[in-house]
């Protein structure tokens, strides 16, 4: 079973399934965020949506470096977690399925290709408060703490 965090499933909700690959990416005693701007701001882990026929590291790979503008060296998967939600710049509602990887940022290729994103470095601590989703402030709460960064 594959643990689910935030909102339940809406009773006669469809759902469509949504997998993607995000990465708590560690640079010293801080990791790389990114903060997305839309209709609402957040701050998430940098990563996204697999593309069909992609698989799950060359999907991180691209995500992150559209996103933060880093190219990263990915180390291990540490797990991964279901949401259910609304995704707005889809007009889907999609069941997640997060694939979470610890890693490190290697070279900084320049800015993000994604014009509403930003990088942004931060403790793990701040992360597991500022962090949009709870699955994502889980993940690295928990990895934070193995680390004795939190």
């Amino acid at each position: 079973m594959i643990r689910r965090y935030g909102e339940a499933v809406r009773a006669g909700q469809a759902y469509q399934r949504r997998p993607g690959a995000y990465a708590i990416l560690q640079r010293g005693s801080q990791i790389l965020t990114t903060v997305q701007f839309g209709a609402q701001t957040e701050i998430q882990l940098p990563g996204g949506g697999i593309d069909p026929g992609e698989a799950p590291l060359p999907a991180l790979h691209r995500e992150v470096l559209e996103e933060t503008g880093w190219h990263i060296c990915v180390l291990r998967k540490l797990g991964v977690f279901r949401r259910f939600t609304f995704m707005p710049e889809y007009g889907i509602w999609a069941e997640k399925l997060c694939h979470i990887y610890l890693g490190r940022p290697t070279l900084c290729m320049g800015p993000p290709v994604e014009e509403d994103h930003l990088p942004l470095w931060m403790s793990p601590s701040e992360a597991t408060v500022e962090l949009a989703n709870a699955g994502d402030r889980a993940f690295v709460s928990q990895w934070g703490r193995s680390q004795g960064l939190i």
